[in-house]
């Protein structure tokens, strides 16, 4: 984690999906009178064709509801997410092109996103690790891998609220923070204190401060962006966990 970059250190998923629209598609149905009036073999073939028809009709008006239906395409989108960040090594490995794709993905996603007062709710309450970020800074892609963080972390915990950023080894650095409300989903970061190996503390400088937005939050996943326009998507391991009111 570099601690040269205070705004980075905040990330979160600790810290846009337009839906299709479908028309209704309705069975059509025959009268007596209508098939009466068709030759015997017409009036077969005829039948055969509306009926087949009509089942088609009828399973092509199944995905209009499963597309409005929030939760389940909230769940395939992130299947999808997931998917698509697995091979990037919280995107040490991200090609621009893998950038955008992800954030194309995450925008979708942010549009179905049921919690709609983030910092109001339980589910912002525990342990989160870091699954892809565009933050240069967190990566630490200029240094050679084996001096990188293997995981990051984040904790909230929203009832007093206190951040904790904590990356594991070789260096196991952490920071913690203050978070000032500016809505129900924006938060201001003030970090106080840094911890060097995860034992020495150092205050931080008074511009040690940024801000965070989260824009998807559900009991497993986490989505954010920073004031530096960076990406944070992270997932839910330990939400018993807190963060210490100080220190």
């Amino acid at each position: 984690m570099a601690l040269s970059s205070p705004s980075t250190l905040i990330f979160s998923a600790t810290s846009s999906t337009t839906a299709a629209s479908v028309d209704n598609l309705w069975p059509c149905s025959l009268s007596k009178s209508s098939l009466s009036r068709n030759p015997p073999a017409k009036q077969s073939s005829d039948v055969v064709s509306t009926s087949s028809t009509a089942k088609w009709r009828t399973r092509v008006s199944f995905f209009p509801a499963f597309l409005n239906n929030p939760k389940k395409n909230a769940k395939l989108i992130k299947e999808e997410l997931l998917e698509a960040i697995a091979p990037l090594d919280r995107g040490a490995e991200a090609t621009p092109e893998d950038q955008q794709i992800i954030d194309q993905i995450t925008r979708r996603l942010e549009a179905v996103n049921p919690t709609k007062a983030p910092l109001k709710s339980e589910l912002l309450n525990g342990k989160w690790e870091l699954l892809y970020t565009t933050s240069v800074s967190i990566l630490q892609i200029k240094r050679p891998k084996f001096l990188r963080s293997k995981v990051n972390y984040q904790a909230i915990n929203a009832d007093i609220l206190r951040a904790q950023n904590m990356e594991s080894g070789p260096f196991f650095n952490q920071v913690t923070a203050d978070l000032t409300p500016v809505s129900d989903k924006k938060v201001g970061v003030k970090f106080d204190y840094f911890k060097i190996g995860g034992l020495i503390p150092v205050k931080a400088p008074e511009r040690a401060v940024g801000s965070l937005e989260i824009t998807y939050l559900d009991d497993e996943l986490r989505v954010s962006r920073g004031d530096k326009g960076n990406l944070f998507i992270l997932k839910m391991i330990d939400p018993s966990y807190r963060v210490p009111a100080s220190g």
